[in-house]
């Protein structure tokens, strides 16, 4: 099956070495005018100026004219919670109502909310649900995505969740990372026992999880009142020792540690970062680890945006994600995440593409596979409706620019 794109206006995101992009290389988007693009399988196999085309039209099954189109890679979502068991939307309007996250949480909402939710679903109502999600994000331009658990809370849950989502990378062919992150919270009959779960984590769940193979990943949200810096460290050890890298949610609501202990670990990544001051900016910059933005939850919380420009210009390497879930995130569109992290955190829509896409991908190791417009990685492909630059993709932040979605050489229906 071949498919050839001719008279591409631009063909985005063609960076010639796969190299995590940090300050002024974040801003480097590499773009060739009038372009072709030819697509064999499930992989992209040559590209080009126009003007160096010496193929023949007989030679494929489908040419596609992109005249005024711009082809980009699909969008790399490194951080969601899409596995989960209906909707918040009543704690939406509570907090309309001016009711606070302690509030909701004493009338039993939050992630508690969430967790009564799935722990009374099906695995294959989860299934079911989820899948829908998948599908739905697919047809915004996601092509690759990390899922985490942490709305189980018990042996049960957490691993109904990790189950749901390896059916969904066999069921699928996005790029698709599990994470574990049964330490999202303390269940209601822990919360005066904190080692009690923390215990339940180590000895009762990772190991099922190591033996299915159900997880890439292990995260822990390292914050006041949740997981402390030595527990985090604790649990995400444990997980290192089951063979799973760290991830962390880290400083969303203060300056919890989580940074440091993250990447004291060699986590992968550190996400969230609402709240940083100049040491822990200085951290990050000094390490391997990806600083993950998530900007919708901040729009969604009414809080203060991730400081992405001190970030970028300090030298830190960054990536963007959604946060998909139903209490603090409830969308999983990239394409939003990007225009307004060109609008509210004054990044360049050349650094913001570069951040949800090869950067991304980075953050979930995928590097190899997606993220960018090279020779042998899957063909992961945005095909945007007529637009005047690729600037335009976050200035008319409302519209729906997306003409079709292509995963793995094959059209999202």
């Amino acid at each position: 099956m071949t498919t050839l794109f001719t008279n591409v206006k631009g063909l985005v995101g063609v960076h010639q070495q796969n190299e995590l992009l940090r300050g002024k290389a974040l801003a480097h988007l590499p773009i060739i005018e009038h372009a072709y693009l030819l697509v064999e399988d499930d992989r992209i196999a040559a590209f080009g100026p126009m003007s160096e085309l010496q193929l023949q039209p007989e030679d494929f099954n489908h040419i596609i004219n992109a005249s005024g189109q711009f082809i980009l890679p699909a969008w790399c979502d490194s951080h969601t919670h899409l596995v989960f068991a209906g909707s918040r939307e009543g704690e939406f309007v509570d907090k309309i109502n001016g009711l606070s996250y302690a509030d909701i949480a004493a009338k039993g909402g939050g992630i508690l909310n969430s967790a009564k939710k799935l722990n009374a679903a099906s695995e294959e109502e989860l299934f079911r649900q989820s899948y829908q999600r998948l599908h739905d994000v697919m047809k915004l331009g996601t092509g690759a995505i990390e899922i985490k658990s942490g709305y189980g809370l018990s042996v049960e849950g957490e691993l109904k969740m990790l189950r749901v989502i390896k059916r969904l990378k066999e069921s699928s062919n996005v790029n698709i990372k599990a994470t574990f992150l049964g330490a999202h919270t303390y269940p209601q009959q822990f919360k005066q026992d904190h080692e009690g779960y923390i215990n339940q984590i180590i000895n009762e769940m990772l190991p099922v999880i190591a033996v299915e193979c159900l997880a890439d990943y292990i995260d822990v949200f390292c914050e006041e009142n949740f997981f402390s810096p030595e527990e985090t460290e604790r649990i995400c050890r444990a997980g290192i020792n089951h063979g799973l890298k760290a991830k962390i949610h880290a400083n969303q609501l203060t300056l919890s540690g989580g940074v440091q202990t993250g990447i004291k670990l060699g986590a992968v990544s550190v996400d969230h970062l609402e709240t940083m001051d100049d040491d822990t900016i200085n951290t990050l910059r000094n390490s391997t680890t990806i600083g993950t933005l998530l900007p919708t939850a901040a729009f969604f919380l009414r809080m203060p945006y991730q400081p992405a420009r001190r970030l970028i210009d300090r030298n830190c390497a960054i990536a963007l994600a959604t946060d998909y879930n139903p209490g603090s995130s409830p969308s999983g569109n990239m394409n939003f995440v990007v225009a307004l992290s060109c609008i509210q955190m004054k990044m360049l829509p050349e650094e913001a593409i570069n951040a949800a896409t090869i950067n991304g991908a980075f953050a979930m190791e995928l590097e190899d596979e997606v993220g960018s417009i090279s020779v042998g990685k899957k063909a992961n492909l945005i095909l945007t409706k007529p637009m005047p630059s690729i600037s335009y993709l976050p200035y008319s932040f409302a519209h729906n620019l997306i003409d079709r979605v292509m995963i793995a050489g094959e059209w999202v229906k």
